[in-house]
């Protein structure tokens, strides 16, 4: 499976500018999450309202927020911690709909 970040239509990341802001530690971790995934490994994904949240049991309790896109492919839309879910999720679910509509009127790219 292919993880990629998704980048917004003014060429921003939402979760590249959240993973630039982890310490050297955490990153790893969420390296090391993403990484399993992309050979397959799922068991950490709960899917909910059309996005998935990756639990990354360590320190303030990191999440990454991702999409499909397609069967093969795996758009990450942000990240942050067990504090900050709420608003993350609100904010991921937005990304997500941002990325159907466009997708849906041909200006989709990942």
């Amino acid at each position: 499976m292919r993880v990629v970040e998704y980048v917004r239509p003014d060429g921003t990341s939402p979760f590249g500018r959240w993973f630039e802001s982890l310490d050297a530690m955490a990153a790893a971790r969420v390296t090391t999450a993403l990484s399993r995934i992309e050979k397959g490994n799922t068991s950490r994904l709960k899917w909910f309202r059309g996005i998935g949240e990756c639990v990354i049991d360590w320190g303030p309790g990191l999440r990454v927020y991702l999409t499909k896109a397609g069967d093969a492919l795996i758009l990450l839309l942000g990240g942050g911690t067990k504090r900050t879910q709420f608003e993350d999720i609100r904010r991921a679910m937005a990304l997500n709909h941002e990325y159907r509509e466009r997708k849906r009127f041909g200006t989709g790219e990942a």
